[in-house]
């Protein structure tokens, strides 16, 4: 028996063939290699989800004052 015409032989880094399903977020037609939303819908998720770098500050470590040495530490 031989293998189909599509089959690539082994070894081979033949990219699969892109998919064609309806779209999960608007239900439209989208082709593409991996199942997701179209690209409409991606563009749309981009704009509307896109966040803005900012610089956070933290301030410095300070320990707390209920917190004892230890008496080994502190033994003279």
């Amino acid at each position: 028996m031989t293998p189909p015409a599509s089959a690539s032989p082994p070894g081979s880094d033949a990219l699969p063939a892109d998919l064609a399903f309806p779209c999960p977020r608007c239900g439209g037609d989208a082709t593409a290699r991996f199942y997701g939303p179209c690209d409409s819908c991606r563009v749309a998720l981009r704009a509307a989800y896109e966040g803005e770098a900012r610089e956070i500050e933290v301030e410095a470590y300070v320990p707390k004052m209920n917190v004892t040495p230890n008496a080994i530490a502190t033994k003279d």
